[in-house]
Formats: C-alpha cells, sequence, structure tokens
C-alpha cells in the first residue's frame, strides 16, 4: 500500500521543490534589482552604436536573469522618449542573448555528475548557439535595410489604438510574496547594500542548486519509465508540436529563463533528447516576446508597440532560419560540452566571460 501511493508524496515533493526553483529564479533577479534599477537604465542611454547596445542588452539581462524585464524597460523607455526605436534594437536582440544564461547557470548544478553535466550544459548552451547565431546573421542585416523596424511599423498600424492591457504572471503572483517577505527581512538588516545584495545572491544561488538536485532525483523516481510516453504523446511529439507548447507556456509564465530552464534537468537525466528539446526552446523564445507586447499596448505609444514587435519578429526570424539548420546550433553545443564534460571549469569561464566580461569590455572599450 506504501508503494502504491508513494507517488504522492513523490509528487508533493516535486511540487515543493519545483516553487523552490521558481523562487530562487526570482530572488536572483530581486538581488539585482536591489542593487539598483538606475544602474541598468544608464546602461540603455550608450546605445548609439549598434554593438553597443546588443552588448548592453546582453548584459542587463544577464543581471536581471529576464529578457521580459529588459524588453519592458525598453518599452518603457521608448514610451517615456528616452531611447528611439533604432537604438533599442540591438538591446532587444542582446536582451535574447542574455536570457540564456540563467539555463546555463542552471546546467552547473550538475556539474559534479560528469555524464548528466555533459547533457545538461548542451542542452543548455544550444539556446546559447541559436541566439548567438541568430544575432550575428539579422543584426548586420538589420543594420543595414532595418527590416525588422519597417515590419514592426506596419504591425504596429495593425494595432493602433489598443491600450491598458496588462497580463498577470501566474508564477511571479504565487512566489512574490514570499520574495517581498525575505527581501523585507534582508533589508531590514543593519548592513550595506552590497553585503545584503550578496547575501541574496548566495542564498538565491544555494537554493537553486538545491531545488534542481531534488527536482531531478524526484522526477527519475516518480516518472522514469513512463514520461517519455508523456512528453512523446503531448509535448514533443513532433516539431510544430513542441514549437507551440514552448511558446504556449513561455506566454502564460511570462519567462522563457524558467520554461528553457526546467528542460535542462529534464535533459540531463536523458529524458528529452537535444533535437526533440530544440523546437520547444525556440517556442519559448517566441511566447517570451508575448510580456513586453502586452506592456507596449499599455503605453498607448506606436514607438513603444513597434520595439515590442521588433522582438517578436526578430524571433520568428530566427526560428524560421535555424529550425530547419537545427544541426548546427545542436553540434555546437554538443561540442561545447565535450570540452566542459573533460575540464569543468572551462563551464564556469565560459558562463563568466561569455555573458559578463565580453559585454563589460566592448562597453568600457
Amino acid at each position: 500500500m506504501r508503494e502504491k501511493y508513494r507517488w504522492v508524496l513523490d509528487l508533493i515533493i516535486l511540487l515543493v521543490f519545483l516553487y523552490l526553483f521558481f523562487f530562487s529564479i526570482e530572488l536572483i533577479g530581486e538581488g539585482f534589482k536591489f542593487l539598483g534599477k538606475g544602474f541598468a537604465e544608464s546602461l540603455f542611454r550608450a546605445t548609439s552604436n549598434p554593438l553597443v547596445g546588443l552588448v548592453i542588452g546582453i548584459l542587463a539581462t544577464s543581471i536581471v536573469q529576464s529578457s521580459s524585464t529588459t524588453t519592458s524597460t525598453v518599452v518603457g523607455m521608448v514610451a517615456a522618449g528616452a531611447l528611439n526605436i533604432r537604438n533599442a534594437i540591438p538591446i532587444i536582440m542582446g536582451a535574447n542573448i542574455g536570457t540564456t544564461v540563467t539555463n546555463t547557470i542552471v546546467s552547473l548544478a550538475h556539474i559534479t555528475r560528469k555524464n548528466e553535466f555533459r547533457r545538461a550544459f548542451a542542452g543548455a548552451t544550444m539556446h546559447d548557439f541559436f541566439n548567438l547565431l541568430s544575432v550575428t546573421v539579422l543584426l548586420p542585416i538589420e543594420a543595414k535595410i532595418h527590416f525588422l523596424e519597417k515590419g514592426a511599423l506596419l504591425m504596429t498600424d495593425l494595432f493602433e489604438g489598443i491600450g491598458g492591457m496588462k497580463v498577470i504572471s501566474p508564477i511571479k503572483a504565487i512566489v512574490k510574496p514570499a520574495i517581498h517577505l525575505l527581501m523585507d527581512f534582508f533589508t531590514s538588516l543593519p548592513f550595506s547594500k552590497g553585503l545584503i545584495f550578496a547575501v541574496v545572491e548566495i542564498v538565491a544561488i544555494a537554493l537553486l542548486f538545491l531545488a534542481l538536485n531534488r527536482m531531478v532525483t524526484t522526477l527519475k523516481h516518480l516518472f522514469l519509465g513512463k514520461i517519455e510516453g508523456f512528453f512523446d504523446t503531448y509535448i514533443f511529439k513532433n516539431t510544430f508540436q513542441a514549437l507551440f507548447w514552448g511558446f504556449f507556456i513561455t506566454a502564460i509564465v511570462q519567462s522563457s529563463s524558467m520554461t528553457t530552464s526546467l528542460l535542462v534537468p529534464l535533459i540531463a537525466g536523458g529524458l528529452v533528447t537535444l533535437e526533440a528539446a530544440f523546437p520547444f526552446t525556440l517556442g519559448a523564445n517566441i511566447g517570451t516576446t508575448f510580456t513586453a507586447i502586452m506592456a507596449s499596448f499599455a503605453t498607448h505609444t506606436p514607438a513603444a508597440i513597434t520595439v515590442a514587435f521588433t522582438h517578436l519578429l526578430f524571433n520568428i526570424s530566427g526560428t524560421t532560419l535555424f529550425l530547419p539548420l537545427k544541426k548546427l546550433p545542436i553540434s555546437m553545443a554538443r561540442l561545447l560540452a565535450e570540452v566542459a564534460y573533460r575540464k569543468r571549469i572551462l563551464a564556469l569561464l565560459y558562463v563568466v566571460v561569455v555573458f559578463f566580461v565580453i559585454p563589460l569590455a566592448i562597453i568600457f572599450l
């Protein structure tokens, strides 16, 4: 009888650590926001050079761990007249790259288990490579002929007059009360802002690693032998179904970081292949644009709506280009994962250098 109902306990444990997982991701971003919103906004103003705009988008999104946050902030700045459409577009592209830092960090939770880590790191970095390849191809074309801007302007004309729409993320609604309680506690301590920030980030990362470790163990115990059939039937049955579910789930939770990070432990456990996960990831990239579009409608500002639509068109263009060429980003991710598998310190260096050191170097140079 105990074994018969053991799945109920496993399911409860999974839900608890799933909540803790989402909580830790939100807490990481909250810690950086506590450091000062003015820091990100001051970066956004130095965008006359498209390359600088791109790396500002990468850095700002790597810091706040959410492309939705970055793009919504950009939409607000365009609506306020602090940023023009053309300068905003490279930042939006950079946000697409920066948002992948979360699932790449998530993959590091598997670093003590070599085979799991190799699969997890490949699963995370194929998202990195997809976005890097998309930007490499599409940014020069946009700088030359402004096809995203022109397409977005046409779409804006169709939606002119729409406004006042606001969407609430159910995940954020669930975790925010606990986040606020914890942040209120930390901010009440008689310490400097920098020290509080460091403590918050250490707590958040520790919770993230704990949650992921327990989720992988529980998923294997609960679903091993069953979950493959569920995914094959309902989510990863074919490319277009996976693409749809990636879009749909991300549009609901309003965070591609969350949906793609949730894939990492499944890939690590060998429950989902890279080939099956790739279209889901691309769908998540498109779904994450939903937040900024809704935010732009609320501004009643055509320029802000145009910027939000450029994000949508950019992700659709990248998907159209690289979904048929999926072997390229997947092969690059597997190659990098093989290198990191042999010398795991390189995985950590990859995260620090790609998402922080290079963007900072370009900005200051």
